[in-house]
């Protein structure tokens, strides 16, 4: 789901106003989740029953992406080879994530750091609990919307949460704190918090991972940016 232009409230695609500076100026948090595309794998096998097969592994990319077999073959053969991952459903959700959200959300960082404060983070907690499925036959990982569960107390799932470890608990702390020390001042910051840096040329972005979020590099490379030329 993109914004809807209407030349009124919206009168720019998100990416020309980020590039050209025609949005409103206010610090911005910009992340992603490790994993985000594990989540969309795990509903597909959930709904169906079924894992994600080798044999429908090129396939599943076709419906991914929306691309013909032989752009998915090259794809999966040369970007995210299945000998590379513990299973199939585990290659499509690292596929899925790149290119779908982690590259997309470095640029926006990368673009707001133009011309706002931004704090760039990516949420990597491998065993989050899961909130909206039984357990299916991969690991979810930092799926999509895991954090959320990490920061409010308010969310209702399907499946009940077996709550946090303690180390999650004080990654949990942690994130807190720097989500209403931003909404009070526009930086996350604060005494007793590891440091955030702000997002900039060295690429820095804020691992949220447990127990102690730490400042790390290495983003692109990790989720292949390079071979979807979002960078």
């Amino acid at each position: 789901m993109v914004p809807n232009l209407d030349a009124f409230v919206l009168p720019l695609t998100v990416r020309s106003a980020f590039t050209t500076g025609q949005f409103n100026r206010v610090p911005v948090i910009e992340g992603s989740t490790h994993d985000e595309w594990r989540l969309f794998v795990a509903q597909t096998e959930a709904t169906t029953g079924t894992p994600l097969t080798a044999a429908g592994y090129i396939p599943a990319i076709t419906a991914t992406l929306g691309v013909s077999l032989p752009v998915a073959t090259v794809i999966g053969t040369i970007g995210y080879p299945l000998a590379a991952y513990p299973s199939p459903s585990v290659a499509l959700g690292a596929l899925g994530t790149d290119v779908v959200f982690a590259c997309n959300a470095r640029l926006s960082s990368r673009l707001l750091s133009q011309y706002v404060r931004t704090y760039q983070y990516e949420f990597n907690d491998p065993n989050a609990p899961m909130l909206f499925f039984p357990p299916v036959s991969f690991p979810t990982g930092a799926y999509h919307a895991s954090e959320l569960q990490y920061i409010f107390n308010i969310l209702e799932t399907p499946v009940p949460s077996p709550g946090l470890t303690p180390a999650q608990a004080q990654l949990s702390d942690t994130m807190v704190k720097y989500w209403t020390q931003f909404a009070r001042s526009g930086d996350p910051n604060s005494a007793g918090a590891p440091t955030w840096p702000l997002y900039g040329s060295s690429d820095q972005f804020q691992s949220l991972h447990p127990p102690t979020p730490a400042t790390s590099t290495g983003f692109a490379a990790d989720h292949k940016c390079g071979f979807w030329g979002i960078n």
